[in-house]
């Protein structure tokens, strides 16, 4: 199993974190992984996109599924809404549409301990919970397949 791993490096001490509990995850179940970098959580669902129909069009460029990594902390204006809403929205139709096989780790807090509780892999490990959901995915998907 191959996952493309599709973070948004906004926060870049939060999300080394995340990377590292979704990487563990991936090598604990016998995958292989790359990891991709975007602005910010809103380019996370393009990224995929854009893998998923690359993948479409040359097969060796082949990901089994793909894991959402970011985080979303609440500031002063409505963006975090925006952020946090038309994310999740947006994964959502790929999986459901698209049927592809995502492990949705975007955080989305109201400040940064929350932040730091969830991306540690010593405590919450939301990282490693969305690299097991990828896989677990992946394992429905081609059970339902055959």
């Amino acid at each position: 199993m191959h996952i493309l791993i599709v973070e948004a490096d906004y926060y870049k001490d939060l999300q080394a974190e995340l990377i590292k509990g979704a990487t563990a995850a991936i090598e604990a179940a016998g995958g292989t992984y790359e990891v991709v970098s975007v602005p910010g959580a809103l380019e996370i669902p393009g990224a995929i996109a854009m893998a998923a129909q690359a993948q479409n069009t040359d097969m060796s460029n082949r990901y089994d599924g793909y894991v959402a990594l970011g985080v979303v902390i609440r500031g002063e204006t409505t963006h975090y809404e925006i952020v946090s809403e038309e994310s999740a929205r947006a994964i959502m139709n790929l999986t459901t549409v698209d049927k592809l096989c995502i492990g949705n780790g975007i955080q989305t807090v109201e400040n940064g301990d929350q932040a730091w509780a969830r991306c540690k892999v010593a405590d919450k490990n939301k990282g490693g919970g969305a690299g097991q959901a990828a896989i677990a995915m992946i394992e429905l998907k081609a059970k339902l397949s055959s």
